[in-house]
């Protein structure tokens, strides 16, 4: 057994444990909770890069515990009644496609690379059955949301988990605000980011448990928007008043120090709490059309970057110069991945760039690029295609709602994942949540329309049998 990250006998444990976790989830909670805490909780609670790793098999941490946990979970508790539902040959073939682009990209890859003194070998056969395997694990709850969560009250469900989820990590967050982000050192003896990365303003961002202060004011903003559902819808949440949440939460993000993640919260919470699910669709529809048309964008140089850095520059000038840093490293990662633009260079550092003297000089912070460089343009839309389609079927589907309550939710979720594939242009945040939600996403948007469909069907039957009520036939002479 190979420990990928250094971690004390308690992080181990609880990622081992987890799926015994899961079990009193489902055994406990309705199956849409129970199946959001499983997957949720993984994420928010169990440390960040720390993983066990077996030959031949992908390593075990938490982002493939938490699949394997909603597996055993909802294989224990009580199937649900078969839902109404319908398929899309264009998905199946993104998920094969994303499933089995790694083992093409190993075969196209078993050459040498050099650059100065480094030696880096060629993937093979090996590499590209483990990056199937985690590429598989990674894409399950996508699968298990688009089959089982396809019910109005599910997408509810998961946004309540989401806001009550936020609400219960407030407090270690605040901790760490005060106190400098070190308790998943304390607790688990492993740290996942750089304190002095972590320091902004003259404070500390919460890290927690999470793989660093960006990915946890991330969350914190999606569920900020959540709690603006609720309170467009006026419901509780846990018996608290939606606004009372909302409030809480923003006020928590601002101390967060996330520019980010406080301009989705603005901007998106305003259009969800005051605008209707029509402008929210068109909104989430254009973030989803640029965020899989990013990578041709960023080759035509169409990407307005000189005016981007001028517009941070007057805000700050900081941030400015780590924007063109930013810039500057995808133009080198994209002119070396287009070398092997259709399957890429595979995993294992032959992606990045190295100097005359083998040195890594590359800063891969988006999860696009990262997708580019290893996959190529095949692995990208793939990814970022099953991750985006869900936007453009709710978009569709949103016609047939006839509950105001449903429209409210529905909108939020679209909302949420559409930011999510934003969020991997500038970061790397995708997760066994992300695609859970998006899973949820387009299997409601299915079963919403089967559902219309049957309700069309049915009036004809209806009337027809009023008709034979009404007027019944004449007996023969």
């Amino acid at each position: 057994m190979a420990e990928a990250a250094a971690g004390n006998w308690l992080a181990y444990l609880a990622i081992l444990a987890w799926p015994l976790v899961a079990v009193a989830l489902y055994s406990t909670r309705p199956f849409a909770e129970a199946s959001a805490w499983t997957v949720l909780g993984a994420m928010l609670l169990l440390p960040s890069y720390v993983s066990i790793k077996f030959a031949m098999i992908p390593a075990i941490d938490k982002t493939s515990m938490a699949t394997i946990s909603l597996l055993i979970g909802s294989a224990l508790c009580p199937p649900r009644a078969k839902q109404l539902s319908a398929s899309s040959k264009l998905i199946s073939c993104l998920a094969g496609i994303y499933v089995l682009a790694p083992v093409a990209t190993s075969l196209l890859n078993n050459d040498l690379v050099t650059v100065g003194p480094r030696v880096i070998p060629g993937v093979g056969y090996y590499d590209g059955i483990s990056a199937l395997l985690s590429q598989s694990i990674l894409f399950l709850p996508f699968l298990f949301g688009r089959r089982f969560l396809t019910r109005a009250s599910d997408l509810e469900s998961l946004l309540r988990v989401l806001v009550l989820s936020a609400l219960i990590y407030s407090l270690p967050m605040l901790f760490e605000i005060k106190f400098s982000p070190q308790l998943s050192m304390w607790i688990y003896g492993t740290f996942s980011a750089a304190t002095s990365v972590e320091m902004r303003y003259g404070g500390f961002r919460p890290v927690v448990f999470m793989v660093n202060g960006l990915a946890a004011a991330f969350f914190l903003s999606t569920a900020i928007l959540a709690a603006a559902a609720f309170w467009r819808a006026r419901a509780k949440v846990a018996g608290l008043p939606p606004v009372g949440i909302f409030s809480f939460l923003g006020l928590l993000l601002v101390f967060c120090k996330s520019a980010g993640a406080l301009v989705y919260a603005v901007i998106f919470g305003t259009l969800i709490r005051w605008f209707g699910p029509k402008l929210q669709m068109r909104v989430a529809v254009v973030l989803a059309i640029l965020a899989i048309s990013y990578p041709v964008l960023r080759m035509s140089n169409l990407v307005p970057t000189e005016q981007l850095l001028e517009l941070s520059a007057t805000f700050n000038k900081e941030r400015a110069s780590s924007l063109g840093v930013r810039f500057n490293q995808e133009q080198q990662l994209l002119a070396h991945a287009a070398d092997r633009f259709w399957f890429g260079w595979g995993r294992y550092g032959r992606s990045r760039v190295y100097d005359e003297y083998g040195q890594d000089i590359s800063i891969t912070d988006g999860q696009w690029i990262v997708t580019f460089g290893q996959f190529g343009f095949v692995g990208f839309v793939a990814q970022f295609g099953l991750l985006t389609l869900p936007i453009f079927f709710a978009a569709r589907t949103l016609k047939f709602v006839r509950s105001q309550r449903e429209a409210i939710f529905l909108g939020c979720l679209t909302l949420i994942v559409a930011l999510t594939a934003i969020e991997q242009i500038p970061n790397a945040s995708i997760s066994s949540w992300s695609w859970l939600i998006a899973g949820a996403l387009v299997g409601r948007s299915f079963a919403i329309r089967v559902e219309s469909a049957s309700a069309r069907r049915a009036v004809p039957r209806r009337l027809d049998s009023v008709a034979k009520v009404r007027h019944p036939a004449l007996p023969s002479v």
